[in-house]
């Protein structure tokens, strides 16, 4: 596993030969020695040559030095590894210490002008609710997880205080079965397991699971994307039909599990794996998944395929189950391996001029008449490489990559010391024999898809967009595309005079630092620590507000920025947290004893209850 036998590397002994070469003798030549010729002179005195070399070495240098001369570099370090980086697993106090103190600038502003309210307003100093019935403290249960990882202790009886004597689930209103599961439901169970087992948070957790339990009562047993709390019942999501994003439906499973184990009701545990099953039965020959899928069929629906925006976590929450059962549940192992193949088939791409390793989306192309012109089970061959402009089958790549898409580099490392290990005891950083060939293969993909994403950030405010697009072999560049950015990516722009695009903004995200924090815990190089910093000092000067708070920025390659009035709940239940893991000593919270739901919520891991996985 990753982290569950941290060590430092030492270079072993080289392998001695078995081979004896064995001088030959004419036999032809008869009645004496035979002639030297002039080749066996010149071996003799290499040998000689070479055998006071050796001497001289072994005499005057310790025999690690020896085998560091004898070891080649492409035998001795995984690719995008650097050799000349020590292993630190020390914290970095400084910079641990800026970030708890940015979190409680962020904390108290909110405490201060919306105490309960799910959304914080900075500027405005005004908190919103995401209902008219009222909220369910997304903003609070969201942040206490990190108050308790970083010794907030006055903060943390403060938010307690107020989810045992305010918090209400009961509102006539509907809230999302996706995010309430991983802010509210991950957070509480984080809040219990960090907490040493207050009941407050179990108790809240299992009421706030029962009132959703109504959202899986569908044909399919998938569940609708909506809830009413106060009903008890499932609601459409008008805007899609019957469908569903892939990602809401594969991102309940951790909580629900979890649960399930802490309260011996298998209910929950059934709930959703039985999603699992349903979307194993409907898998593509490629492992890959449209983004929609049906809640009445349980098929999926014609729709892209990304790693971005609603199909992101189904990924992520692969590798993550198999992780989380402690790797005992290999049919997570088996759909992940399968999903990261086809991931290098179909979606990674090379960048032109510069070569960055990037991710493409697939998009269904569709007649005129606007139906489509693939069914929803076919997928074309491997197509060639670097041509963006390739269409077959009803198919067409898109160069584009969300900052969501940030989380895969983290992951796929973290999956290469886990799926991918051969060995029960994986090197910090690993060693190339100890991961399989798919384990290596997913173990570069990670390494330079982070740097992509780092290289997201070379903007004016060295802040990354929502959205990137990726020049490709053959494929030309947005004609509106804003200013001359670094020539193998550009933000989408908009026709001069109108408003910024979207994909300009940064909204707080946190998927770059994640992969920042999984990395430098597998490798032990501060290298990550220094890319992270920067980030952190980027949204210090941009993004902070001096009254309290830190807002989102309208676009990212504009300075001065202007801001847009919202503090994400996950700046401070996963940026911040994740910057502060970053900097922390590597024991604390090891990622051989938690996984992370895709809120930041680190949950135990933990043997599965005897019969309590069976559906798969």
């Amino acid at each position: 596993m990753a982290e569950s036998h941290l060590h430092r590397r030492t270079k072993t002994k080289p392998v001695p030969t078995d081979r004896t070469d064995t001088p030959k003798v004419d036999s032809s030549v008869h009645g004496g020695s035979p002639s030297p010729k002039p080749y066996a002179l010149a071996m003799s005195a290499l040998i000689l040559l070479t055998s006071l070399v050796l001497y001289s070495i072994l005499h005057w240098f310790p025999l690690r030095s020896l085998q560091h001369l004898l070891s080649f570099r492409d035998e001795t370090y995984l690719r995008g590894v650097r050799p000349d980086s020590v292993p630190v697993f020390t914290a970095d106090e400084a910079r641990r210490d800026a970030v708890v103190e940015a979190f409680k600038h962020a904390w108290l502003a909110y405490e201060r002008d919306a105490m309960g309210d799910d959304e914080y307003h900075p500027i405005s100093r005004k908190g919103t609710n995401l209902t008219a019935a009222g909220g369910i403290g997304y903003t609070v249960i969201d942040s206490i997880d990190t108050m308790l990882i970083m010794g907030l202790h006055d903060e943390y009886e403060r938010a307690r205080i107020w989810v045992r004597d305010e918090l209400s689930f009961d509102r006539n209103a509907s809230f999302s079965t996706f995010e309430t599961t991983i802010r509210v439901m991950g957070g509480l169970l984080s809040a219990y397991h960090l907490s040493g087992g207050d009941p407050l948070f179990l108790e809240k957790a299992r009421e706030i699971a029962d009132r959703m339990l109504p959202a899986f009562n569908t044909p399919s047993s998938l569940p609708l994307p909506l809830v009413n709390l106060h009903l008890l019942e499932g609601v459409s999501d008008h805007d899609n039909g019957d469908f569903i994003s892939t990602a809401e439906v594969s991102t309940l499973q951790l909580e629900f599990r979890y649960l399930t184990y802490l309260t011996d009701e298998d209910i929950y545990w059934d709930k959703v794996e039985k999603v699992m099953l349903v979307l194993k039965a409907a898998t593509l020959p490629h492992g890959l998944a449209p983004i929609f899928v049906d809640v009445e069929t349980g098929i999926y629906g014609l729709s892209p395929i990304r790693l971005g925006s609603r199909g992101d976590s189904y990924y992520e929450y692969l590798l993550k189950q198999y992780l989380q059962t402690n790797q005992t549940e290999d049919i997570y192992r088996e759909m992940y391996d399968e999903a990261m193949t086809g991931i290098h088939t179909y979606l990674v791409q090379r960048s032109v001029p510069g070569n960055l390793l990037t991710t493409a989306e697939l998009i269904p192309d569709r007649a005129k008449n606007g139906k489509a012109l693939v069914t929803h089970s076919y997928f074309p061959e491997p197509y060639q490489t670097h041509n963006a402009s390739f269409t077959h089958s009803g198919w067409r790549l898109l160069p584009k990559q969300d900052h969501l898409v940030c989380f895969l580099g983290g992951s796929l490392m973290l999956g290469a010391t886990t799926s991918g290990a051969v060995v029960n005891q994986v090197s910090v950083p690993p060693l190339p024999n100890e991961l399989s060939p798919q384990g290596r293969r997913d173990w570069f993909t990670g390494v330079e898809l982070i740097k992509t994403c780092l290289a997201t950030h070379n903007t004016k405010t060295k802040l990354p967009p929502e959205i990137a697009y990726f020049s490709l072999r053959n494929q030309k560049q947005d004609k509106n595309a804003a200013r001359k950015l670094p020539p193998d990516w550009y933000i989408k722009g908009s026709p001069p005079g109108k408003p910024t695009p979207l994909d300009a903004r940064y909204i707080l995200r946190p998927e770059t630092v994640e992969s920042l924090f999984i990395a430098f815990r597998l490798t032990g190089d501060t290298w990550y620590r220094d890319q992270g910093w920067a980030i952190f000092q980027a949204i210090e000067k941009h993004c902070r507000i001096p009254t309290g708070g830190y807002a989102s920025i309208i676009n990212v390659d504009q300075i001065p920025v202007e801001h847009e009035d919202k503090m994400e709940t996950f700046m401070m239940s996963e940026t911040l947290k994740y910057l502060y893991l970053l900097f922390s000593d590597a024991s604390v919270l090891p990622l051989s004893e938690y996984v992370f739901n895709t809120e930041g919520h680190p949950l135990p891991i933990f043997l599965p209850i005897a019969g309590s996985s069976s559906l798969l």
